[in-house]
């Protein structure tokens, strides 16, 4: 069914793709890969996409949640990706997805009475005229000390000479990304998850596809195709070089580390960015949780799973306690992550710093793409932001399309509302009728068209068949049982990690990082997908490694100590009920 990921025909869609030649299969499933598919399928295109794990599993699910022209790239003169970032923050805020992407203030706290506050202030001024005359958020603002600190009683008040307000919006990055590939669905794409590209197939020099394996079953099948995307992040020399491929330029992994912390810890009604000695610091709204960070340092290892150091938390708290009352401690984090920037080098030529002895560190680094075609039928690209991964698509496709037969239409994604955008109004004017008439806590339907839109109705659908799902996953935490159900039917989950990490966020809301739901999830999956209690007993199991990998770095014990709790109770001689 057009737009809907169901991980229970899924070898339905393998079958097809190796079946049909495309004209065009994308490798990747983060948010530039996910963007591409749909930007070619909505052309008209035949479009496949291939991801090696789940969908947004790498840098697309680890970002600092925002959607933001980058008020500090204005610093560096990065004149150009600014104004693109603010028009497509806009144009997400207002048509493309306001179910997902919405407005939040930052304060910014002043401390040089005489320079700062005209030199911030002219900053905000570029800022806001760059936006345009139409602005979905409103323009910045100036506060006294007094004002600063009745917003943010966390800031101290000593040295604080004032602060400025300003918009920008943030996101739930990973059901983004989920959002963007059922809406490629939607318009004809088949996105396959779990399925690694392992090498190109080629005609002479020209590149016709790929050979793919499904990591689920171990077969290894052939993807025929017109033109072959390649949108690997900082997979991407990896994917190049397995195949022989010498691209036009080489990623550059940069590590950033965020913390999460209940809204107790720091007494403020917005959010904050601060300078520090390498970069900002961003305090983020995130519900009932702050998210701080980030770092911005170079990475060399796993690039499946970067792993946050005592370090790396050391360092963002003690850039946090120069500005706040009561100091942070490691008692107020609940969870941490880490994701990788896939920031763009030219091979063979590193940029230098000042002093001409090495590269620049990766805060120097530019964050715009750069767009590749280094054999015929092949195009690849790298670097960018989460906010114009619209315009990176479109660069993308546009430079891959040219020269297919038949004339291909220009994008169309400029005036493509996402998948659950469709009819928002409606739905949220009829939020109590629905509570009423699915018997469920008006608070349940309002955390549904958050998360969903007007794509709510199909969870809705989901529990009048079943009424047990109206249930909350985790007693304290807004996610129902039902959203399970749905990740699984509608959105491709495939293991518990998918759900517990990607679709709903537990994996780092919670103080156990999810562990004590994990197996109310198997046992949700395992009903769908046909589990046996070893396989639930497995996937427990697995997704508790990674869990406690995924903490190793608060050396929180609470962990270990659920985990040994949860496998008690979900041995293989225990019935999981469905």
């Amino acid at each position: 069914m057009p737009g809907v990921l169901d991980a229970r025909v899924r070898d339905e869609s393998l079958r097809k793709m190796a079946a049909e030649p495309l004209d065009v299969l994308v490798i990747g499933g983060g948010i530039t890969g996910a963007g591409a598919a749909l930007d070619a399928a909505s052309r008209g295109l035949r479009v496949g996409l291939v991801e090696s794990r789940d969908l947004a599993a790498g840098t697309s699910s680890r970002s600092s949640k925002l959607i933001h022209g980058g008020l500090r790239y204005l610093e560096q003169g990065d004149f150009k990706l600014v104004r693109e970032a603010l028009r497509e923050r806009d144009l997400l805020v207002s048509r493309l997805a306001p179910h997902l992407v919405r407005p939040v203030p930052f304060l910014y706290p002043l401390y040089r009475k005489v320079v700062e506050r005209p030199y911030v202030g002219a900053g905000l001024v570029l800022y806001d005229a760059m936006e345009g005359t139409r602005r979905p958020v409103p323009h910045h603002r100036h506060l006294t000390t007094r004002g600063a600190l009745r917003r943010a009683p966390a800031l101290r008040p000593d040295r604080l000479a004032g602060a400025m307000v300003y918009y920008d919006a943030q996101v739930d990055d990973a059901r983004y990304t989920v959002t963007v590939a059922r809406t490629a669905s939607r318009y004809g794409a088949l996105v396959v998850t779990r399925a690694t590209a392992i090498s190109l197939l080629r005609d002479g020099a020209r590149v016709t596809g790929a050979t793919v394996r499904d990591e689920e079953s171990g077969w290894d099948f052939d993807v025929h195709a017109s033109r072959v995307i390649v949108c690997a992040g900082v997979w991407s020399d990896l994917v190049h070089s397995a195949s022989g491929v010498r691209a036009g330029y080489q990623v550059r992994m940069s590590k950033g580390v965020h913390l999460v912390m209940p809204r107790s810890a720091i007494d403020a009604e917005t959010g904050m960015i601060v300078r520090t000695s390498k970069s900002v610091l961003f305090f983020i709204p995130w519900g009932s949780r702050w998210i701080v960070g980030t770092t911005d340092t170079d990475w060399s290892g796993d690039r499946a799973e970067p792993t946050a150091t005592a370090e790396d938390v050391d360092y963002i708290l003690g850039e946090a306690n120069r500005v706040l009352a009561t100091p942070l401690t490691r008692g107020d984090v609940l969870a941490v992550y880490a994701g990788l920037r896939p920031l763009v080098a030219e091979p063979d030529k590193p940029a230098n710093d000042k002093a001409g002895n090495g590269e620049k560190p990766t805060t120097k680094l530019s964050r715009e793409h750069v767009v590749d075609s280094p054999l015929p039928g092949l195009t690849s690209i790298a670097g960018g932001k989460f906010t114009t991964y619209r315009l990176m698509a479109r660069d993308v496709v546009d430079a891959a399309v040219e020269g297919l037969p038949g004339q291909v239409s220009p994008s169309v994604t400029g005036q493509l509302p996402l998948l659950g955008a469709d009819g928002l109004p409606a739905i949220l004017a009829s939020a109590r009728r629905l509570a009423e008439d699915y018997a469920v806590p008006l608070a349940a339907i309002e955390h549904l068209i958050a998360r969903y839109g007007s794509a709510a109705s199909e969870i809705l659908d989901a529990i009048r068949a079943d009424r047990g799902l109206r249930r909350p996953l985790v007693d304290g935490y807004p996610y129902l049982r039902a959203e399970v159900s749905h990740a699984v039917t509608h959105e491709g989950a495939l293991h518990v990690e998918d759900v517990l990490a990607r679709r709903v966020r537990l994996l780092i809301e919670s103080s156990d990082a999810g562990a004590s739901a994990a197996p109310e999830v198997a046992a949700i999956m395992g009903g769908l997908l046909g589990w046996s209690r070893r396989r639930r007993t497995a996937e427990i199991r697995r997704y508790l490694d990674f869990a406690a990998a995924n903490t190793a770095a608060l050396s929180a014990p609470a962990i270990p100590a659920v985990a040994a709790a949860v496998l008690a109770d979900s041995s293989d001689e225990v019935s999981v009920p469905a």
